[in-house]
């Protein structure tokens, strides 16, 4: 059964991103870092949940971001943990690119 049309919202413009790097975007109060991989745009909470800090400050080499504080590595494409400290996968959103504009499905 497909998603309604209503449940997108617009995220941020694809023009607006920062190319094959990760941009950091708030939504309401929320922190979403949107990552301009090699597979295509990937959404995801900003903070690392090792230690919060902002992943957008981190190390991205187009398909995973390293954690400024610990070095922790994720998949930006998938939200895996791949390296020590971090256990936890980031929690990825669902999005999609639609007439130019990333949106995130709510």
């Amino acid at each position: 059964m497909s998603e309604p049309e209503d449940n997108w919202q617009d995220l941020i413009a694809v023009a607006d991103l920062e190319p094959n790097d990760a941009t950091p975007v708030d939504h309401g109060k929320r922190a979403l870092a949107v990552f301009d991989t090699t597979d295509g745009i990937t959404v995801s909470d900003a903070r690392c949940p090792h230690a919060g800090a902002d992943l957008c400050d981190g190390y991205f080499d187009g398909t995973h971001i390293e954690c400024p504080l610990h070095q922790g590595l994720f998949d930006a494409r998938t939200g895996a943990a791949c390296a020590a400290p971090a256990t936890r996968p980031l929690r990825m959103i669902t999005s999609r690119v639609v007439d130019g504009m990333v949106q995130i499905r709510i």
